[in-house]
């Protein structure tokens, strides 16, 4: 493969909300005898899910089949009230792992709706997170994907009746713009909440590739077909004028005949493992480039419900298992679970997930 150098994107990969959910889990197979369930991938990304699976984690997509006493994962993505309701029935043992940015929009809905707003959310039909969101108002929200449907909206809303937009953290920011802008024209007064929807990691993301999909002959974006902050991504480099745009899962799946320069990203879900492994089969001639736009230094602490339920089981786990064992292996912690979560910053995923397979 005559490679000659590869553009390597940063910020990539895993953005604060996936290390916290993988984390999650990890001690939910940890502390459990499997088999552990979750509603929904943890996130959208093949080999995270295959790894959990690999450890006796079941994947549903739908809560009331899930046996009664058994512990359950609500995904990164956001679950609808009703889903949340009934996972907490019949004695299971719940941890949500939704993302906080994702909690914030189900909140700004929740908030608008209230107040007599008619709601344009702007989202992908069909997407986890959409669903939940829009399940928390129903009667209050429509899902508009193009400027078209936000005229077709227009059309509907009665006179007088206040309008906002709201948005699935996971688009791309030229998905969101032109959309905006259209609901500006037809609702002068439109609400949109201080801070953008959109999630940050996935702005960084687009930007970091934007930087490097000029200079590219060809774009790899590592991630999963169901990723929507990966397939935007995928749209990102097309915009960006780069001629050549691959997704991939893993390093075999790329094909034998790229040349020149080639920029690499991964989505938000997607491991760094996965890109050490597409960049070692690329094997550029002139080395890597690691070009950064930004640092990022967000962190999301353990779902409450995961510290409240290892607090709980507290002194009987941790002479069964031992504090430092039962916690996800990483950077030496205070002894207990409790000192073993507020330890939680200093470990990544990835050494997580590496342990799991240990």
């Amino acid at each position: 493969m005559p490679v000659e150098r590869v553009l390597l994107a940063s910020p990539r990969g895993f953005c604060a909300g996936v290390e916290k959910a993988i984390k999650a889990l990890a001690w939910m197979v940890r502390v459990f005898e499997p088999p552990v369930y979750c509603y929904h991938e943890i996130v959208h990304n093949r080999h995270v899910v295959e790894q959990f699976a690999a450890q006796g984690v079941v994947f549903v997509d739908d809560v009331d089949g899930v046996p009664a006493g058994v512990p359950l994962m609500l995904s990164a993505h956001g679950s609808a009230p009703e889903v949340v309701e009934s996972a907490r029935e019949r004695g299971r043992v719940v941890v949500d792992a939704v993302c906080p940015l994702v909690t914030k929009v189900h909140h700004e809905l929740k908030v608008r709706a209230r107040k007599g707003y008619t709601v344009l959310y702007v989202g992908h039909q069909g997407h986890e997170e959409a669903v939940g969101t829009m399940a928390v108002a129903p009667d209050a929200v429509h899902l508009v994907e193009t400027e078209a449907e936000v005229d077709e909206v227009a059309t509907v809303v009665g006179r007088g009746t206040p309008v906002a937009l709201l948005a699935q953290t996971t688009l791309s920011h030229d998905e969101w713009s032109g959309i905006k802008d259209r609901a500006l024209e037809r609702f002068p007064d439109l609400w949109m909440p201080g801070r953008s929807d959109l999630c940050f990691a996935t702005t960084n993301r687009q930007a970091a590739l934007k930087a490097i999909a000029g200079r590219a002959d060809a774009v790899v974006v590592i991630g999963s077909d169901n990723s929507s902050n990966t397939r935007a991504l995928e749209q990102v480099a097309r915009a960006s004028g780069c001629p050549r745009v691959l997704r991939v899962n893993q390093a075999d799946e790329l094909p034998d005949d790229l040349e020149g320069t080639v920029g690499v990203t991964a989505g938000a879900s997607a491991p760094d493992e996965l890109v050490d492994a597409v960049v070692a089969r690329l094997a550029p001639r002139q080395g890597v480039e690691n070009v950064r736009v930004t640092d990022e230094d967000e962190y999301f602490p353990p779902p409450p419900e995961l510290r409240d339920l290892l607090r709980g089981l507290g002194g009987a786990l941790a002479t069964g298992l031992g504090a430092v064992e039962a916690a996800p292996v990483g950077a030496s912690r205070p002894a207990g679970l409790d000192g073993a979560l507020d330890g939680d910053r200093h470990v990544s995923a990835a050494d997580v997930l590496a342990a799991l397979r240990s």
